[in-house]
């Protein structure tokens, strides 16, 4: 699909610097561009969607669990 933007100057620039120097294209830098800034997105919802089931659970460990992983940690050699 194609699409058109605006963009300053420098930023243009920037971007085409770039694409030159790592031999793609334009359209290939940019597009590159949107999809790792949708990643960081999605990632950043799954972790607010973890810290809102957490923030209404307990999430801590059962007290007699945490002593038994306490006591096989020291009892193993590094």
């Amino acid at each position: 699909m194609k699409t058109a933007i605006s963009l300053p100057d420098e930023l243009f620039e920037s971007a085409d610097a770039l694409a030159e120097r790592l031999g793609i294209s334009r359209s290939q830098l940019y597009a590159t561009a949107v999809e790792e800034y949708l990643a960081k997105h999605r990632d950043e919802d799954v972790t607010a969607r973890l810290n809102d089931v957490y923030a209404e659970q307990d999430s801590g460990m059962d007290p007699a669990l945490r002593r038994a992983q306490a006591r096989s940690v020291r009892s193993t050699e590094w």
